[in-house]
């Protein structure tokens, strides 16, 4: 099932369609794939390597780390930095990766 909300902003915003984790969803250009990830309800984007427990975007503007995620098959990608682009693949990360940004 598409997941698909209403621009009440901007009604003449592009829609662009992103997956992630395998569910279609819409996604307005402009948008940050964190932006569009939480309004689609994931509440979490990665597992921490150090405790194995669930991380969400805590700053929502690079500094913290804890929305990275994987696109497009490239790991380490911060969410909250990131527009979505029609057709991109988001996986939430589940390994440590290369933290050398």
């Amino acid at each position: 099932m598409l997941f698909q909300r209403k621009n009440t902003t901007n009604p003449n915003a592009k829609i662009v369609r992103v997956t992630i984790e395998g569910k279609e969803i819409t996604a307005f250009q402009g948008d940050t794939v964190a932006a569009a990830m939480l309004v689609a309800g994931f509440n979490y984007f990665r597992i921490t390597p150090v405790s194995e427990k669930p991380r969400a975007p805590f700053c929502m503007m690079g500094i913290c780390f804890d929305c990275l995620v994987e696109i497009n098959g490239i790991p380490n990608r911060r969410a909250c930095q990131i527009l979505v682009q029609e057709g991109m693949r988001v996986q939430i990360q589940k390994t440590e990766g290369n933290l050398n940004l």
